[in-house]
């Protein structure tokens, strides 16, 4: 008798760096729907059940999710607020429409180098005279998704002026 084994089903697409690294665009009513994270001290406790109520919001409007993002907003540390991206309203969620200039930077590495990165973010910002007005994180996979890729990429998105 001969065992076959599955692979893990990979959930979340494989992210391209080059399309979000160092780079500056406007997003002209760009849509979202958010939602909050709990968290304590910045680690999320409830961020795969919050996932799980915005795409069955998602799925049940057919409505798709353009470049698969998803931004964090660490609001405090007790708090979260996740914006993610659509390509219509939704009903039952809080649609939200962001506009603006925007800077990004990909890293890679592990989450407690956040720090770090947001700091190295602020100098790049600065050396293209740009003033950040608020952060955003992009986590593109998940924790399974980015061991079975091998890299976790993490995009901090800055809306600039």
């Amino acid at each position: 008798m001969t065992q076959t084994t599955t692979p893990d089903p990979i959930c979340c697409p494989q992210f391209d760096p080059e399309l979000w690294d160092d780079k500056s665009f406007e997003w002209e009513n760009k849509q979202f729907i958010k939602d909050h994270v709990c968290t304590v001290f910045y680690m999320p406790l409830n961020f795969g059940c919050v996932m799980k109520r915005i795409m069955k919001k998602i799925d049940a409007a057919c409505a798709a999710i353009p470049d698969y993002i998803g931004l964090s907003d660490h609001t405090s540390g007790w708090n979260m607020d996740i914006y993610v991206a659509v390509d219509k309203l939704i009903p039952n969620a809080t649609n939200v429409a962001l506009n603006g200039k925007f800077y990004s930077k990909v890293y890679e590495g592990p989450f407690k180098d956040t720090g770090k990165w947001c700091k190295d973010f602020e100098k790049l910002a600065k050396a293209k005279n740009l003033n950040i007005k608020k952060y955003y994180m992009w986590y593109t996979t998940c924790p399974k998704c980015a061991r079975k890729y091998g890299k976790n990429y993490v995009v901090v998105i800055g809306e600039v002026e």
